[in-house]
């Protein structure tokens, strides 16, 4: 066992708080909903990047590589100037979503190189130019360019010309749990000596401006060190090497330069009171230092190809001497963290495979942040403060006022998407399982808990619009973690987090049956489904006249949902019998809805284009009637996710559950036998539950499977590139809709434009897919045979496909022959630099033709499950 692993178990055993300090800071509180206090709900206006340096946040705090404590009471994070900078670096920068031509984005580059579960190792690097970073160029210029332009980047700028930036590698090592040790190290790339200041930031989060406590902590200087004081945190000290100059303000709002946001305060000294004496010499820090904000002040000169290095550590007081075994802990720490992956690592023995997993998970584990938010409070408003506008209350959320968020949690990116979502965090916790099984199973748990799930049964979708509808994947996501823990680390299982699971999930899936389920024939709406603009509208919004919308994908994701709660059941069945019923009540779930979508109950109701050999979404219509929208999109491929295969084994044991089974052979026996494929059992005596027979399988394979279609050199395109020649137009009530293909960002501004299923390829419904075909492989077996790719006259099985997708997948990340990574694009620097070339970025899509990452450039969320693609497969994987 290693050492990590070690730590691990004693947090899991609550006999040493190992998880208590991690870098669970947001790197974006500004332009959250969380901190809209608006009447229009216009959050990108109402706080700004250029507000955020001198406002007192509500909810959270945001820094620079920061960590802080599991309920962000104390924050350490890094601040940077170059002496060119008209602001202190505090946070990274970025557009807001009115600014950005394709959406938010962020403009820095920043890089997670390594984290392991108890955060007693974490590294970081962050490049910061030498000359004036570019904030107003890099507006103007994207505020200048279209939607068919490309985005305006920081290497756009050549601020990087002849390497005059500093690479700025931020390492954390924990001695102890409460003893956090952080070394800076700056190098200098450039050609000539220059200088940086380097301040190491500790300050409280605002907790007494509101009304509700007024305790207010206290940071003070006390011989050379910051002292820590506060209630609820232990006697800690920030302990600094070379005795730097200690600057003191506070947390709290400038009046006089925000005065219409601004609290009642005695503060003299405000947030923005460090900045404003680093960068203009003011006299805004507190002589008497003292505050609820302090830095250490470094002035760095740093020769030209060398580097520098600060030294703090965060410890409980009366430390005799800090940096005395300093480095010797920061040495066997990068050990053994070296030690612990190379056990997770074990088998993949390629080197760059090896770089690329490490960085993801890095990347999983560095996205871990606080989210605080009480949406009832927020909604009426703090008693120290004046009462929010009355459309607050008919306004965003207010269906959540039982929403009470307080927890660390997976963030899908901690700048773009600082805020969780629903379907996305499902598909975090498989990586995440393969390094912290407890985290994993807590973060599922944390959903369904009474003050995240809404008492009608709703999962919170993400907070722009909790009520919206995300893909229910919750309980194939706690399925597939169980199995995973159950294989690796618990033989026997953990019953009591699926049993738990199930429980609450069983009030999600009948919200979904009672909600989603327009007419009660086990055809589902559900709404954009995650899916953004792959649709000719927006799947969310009311149709007028009755009009109605049946949809291929949510039909199907339900059947999926059905087959996951049905096998989570049987397994629960193994100890407890009751759960025999239950199952069966899943599996008749799944047959109605498979023979809705194959036009069983003769109600016009197949979502089977027979012409096309294709699934597609309906529109009811009164005038018109009903009509397929033909637009060939991953909406036609989710049919192949709802597919389950049983052995005899699972089955001996579950007599009530057979009875039910045969009853159904017995008295639906055209339902049972065309969907389910139940008297036919296939490689080892198994039992296939499908939407799909083989013929309308191999169907939809020759479209995904083709390479003037879906098939990508780097896996499935949301959409057919046949769309490119052949956009699929429509007309309805007025309006000319029009999808066509688009393999890089978005060109409409359907969902803000910030995202794009209309070419691109997504990480996690290709994983999807990849598992679908193995499973489908697990009862066809070799005998089952696909053209691969349609065309080319050369057939595989399923299992050899899925592998060459998941190969396809890789392709992204991993250097090719000519040593380039196509998700870093075309640009040399990225492909060539040393200092560039060995640093992965874990997209939220990427290009359907070339391959080029897009979108929110730190999504390791989903796209940190390339690192389960990229661990070797075993038999039972």
């Amino acid at each position: 066992m290693t050492a990590e692993q070690e730590r691990l178990q004693q947090a899991n055993a609550h006999r040493a708080a190992w998880r208590n300090w991690g870098p669970y800071l947001s790197e974006r509180q500004w332009g959250t909903v969380r901190e809209d206090y608006s009447a229009t709900g216009q959050a990108w206006d109402y706080i700004t990047h250029d507000m955020a340096r001198s406002y007192a946040y509500r909810w959270g705090e945001e820094g620079l590589g920061g960590i802080c404590d599991e309920q962000q009471r104390l924050c350490l994070a890094l601040g940077l100037w170059n002496g060119q900078d008209p602001i202190l670096k505090e946070r990274l920068f970025g557009l807001g979503a009115p600014e950005g031509n394709h959406g938010e984005d962020v403009k820095e580059l920043y890089y997670y190189l390594e984290n392991v579960p108890t955060h007693s190792y974490m590294q970081m690097l962050y490049k910061y130019p030498q000359h004036a970073f570019p904030y107003n160029w890099l507006v103007q210029e994207n505020a200048r360019r279209g939607r068919h332009d490309t985005e305006f980047e920081l290497l756009d700028t050549a601020i990087f010309h002849d390497n005059r930036y500093f690479d700025v590698c931020l390492e954390y090592a924990k001695a102890s749990p409460d003893d956090v040790l952080l070394q800076i190290t700056v190098h200098n790339r450039g050609p000539e000596d220059a200088q940086v200041h380097v301040l190491p930031q500790l300050w409280f989060r605002n907790t007494w401006a509101w009304g509700n406590d007024a305790y207010r902590p206290e940071l003070a200087a006390e011989a050379g060190a910051i002292t820590v004081r506060h209630r609820d945190l232990a006697d800690l000290r920030l302990y600094c090497d070379q005795d730097p100059v200690l600057l003191f303000c506070d947390n709290d709002t400038n009046p006089h330069r925000l005065p219409n946001l601004a609290p009642p305060t005695q503060a003299q000294f405000y947030k923005d009171g460090i900045h404003n004496c680093v960068v203009h010499g003011a006299a805004t820090v507190n002589p008497a230092q003292t505050g609820t904000k302090a830095a250490a002040h470094y002035t760095l000169a740093v020769a030209a190809g060398s580097y520098e290095t600060v030294r703090v550590r965060l410890a409980p007081a009366g430390h005799p001497a800090p940096f005395a075994d300093f480095d010797e802990v920061l040495r066997l720490r990068r050990q053994e963290t070296d030690e612990y992956y190379g056990q997770i690592q074990a088998g993949l023995t390629n080197a760059d495979a090896r770089n690329v997993q490490r960085q993801a998970f890095a990347g999983m584990l560095w996205s871990k942040q606080y989210y605080n938010y009480d949406v009832a409070e927020w909604l009426q408003g703090d008693p120290g403060l004046p009462a929010p506008p009355a459309e607050r209350q008919h306004g965003r959320n207010r269906e959540w006022k039982h929403l009470n968020n307080g927890d660390i949690i997976s963030m899908p990116d901690k700048w773009e998407y600082p805020w969780y979502a629903a379907w996305d965090l499902a598909f975090h916790c498989l990586p995440l399982a393969q390094l912290d099984p407890w985290f994993a199973k807590h973060q599922l748990l944390l959903l369904t808990r009474d003050w995240y799930m809404h008492p009608n049964g709703q999962l919170p979708a993400y907070e722009w619009n909790f009520s919206d509808v995300n893909p229910p994947v919750h309980a194939w996501a706690t399925w597939r973690v169980y199995k995973m823990c159950q294989k690796h680390h618990d033989r026997l299982g953990d019953t009591e987090f699926l049993s738990t699971v199930f429980h609450r999930l069983l009030l999600n899936f009948t919200w979904w049956v009672n909600r989603k389920d327009r007419h009660g024939r086990n055809i589902f709406e559900g709404g954009f489904l995650g899916l953004d603009n792959i649709g000719l509208f927006d799947r969310s919004a009311p149709l007028p006249d009755g009009t109605y919308l049946e949809q291929a994908d949510g039909t199907s994701w339900m059947a999926m949902y059905a087959l996951n709660m049905m096998r989570i059941a049987l397994e629960l069945a193994k100890t407890s019998p009751v759960y025999q019923d239950l199952a069966s009540k899943f599996f008749e779930h799944f047959l109605y809805i498979a023979g809705a979508m194959t036009n069983m109950d003769a109600e016009d109701v197949d979502l089977w284009d027979i012409d096309d050999e294709f699934y597609y979404d309906a529109l009811h219509s009164p005038n018109s009637g009903r009509q397929f929208l033909k637009t060939r999109s991953l909406v036609g491929l989710i049919p192949l996710f709802a597919v389950e295969v049983l052995d005899d084994e699972v089955l001996k044991d579950m007599p009530e559950f057979l009875g039910r089974m045969n009853w159904f052979l017995e008295n639906r026996p055209r339902l049972a036998g065309l969907v389910s494929r139940w008297r036919e059992p296939g490689r080892g005596d198994t039992h296939l539950l499908s939407l799909l027979r083989g013929h309308r399988i191999k169907r939809l394979l020759a479209r995904a499977l083709d390479e003037g279609e879906f098939l990508s050199e780097f896996g499935i395109r949301s959409l057919s590139r046949y769309h490119l020649a052949h956009p699929c137009t429509f007309s309805y009530d007025g309006l000319h809709m029009k999808v066509q293909y688009e393999p890089g960002e978005a060109e409409s501004d359907l969902f803000g434009g910030n995202s794009n299923w209309r070419g691109p390829i997504w990480l996690p419904i290709n994983f999807l897919l990849i598992e679908s075909l193995q499973r489908f492989y697990h009862y066809y077996g070799d005998d089952f045979r696909v053209e691969y790719p349609t065309g080319s006259g050369q057939y595989s099985s399923l299992l050899e496909i899925a592998d060459a997708l998941s190969v396809r997948l890789t392709k992204l990340f991993l250097r090719d022959d000519d040593g380039l990574r196509p998700s870093l694009g075309p640009d040399k620097r990225w492909q060539t630099d040393p200092h560039f070339r060995n640093y992965v970025l874990f997209h939220e899509y990427f290009h359907g033709d070339t391959g080029q990452g897009l979108g929110a450039s730190h999504q390791t969320g989903w796209t940190g499950l390339i690192a389960k693609l990229l661990a070797p497969r075993t038999k039972s994987a």
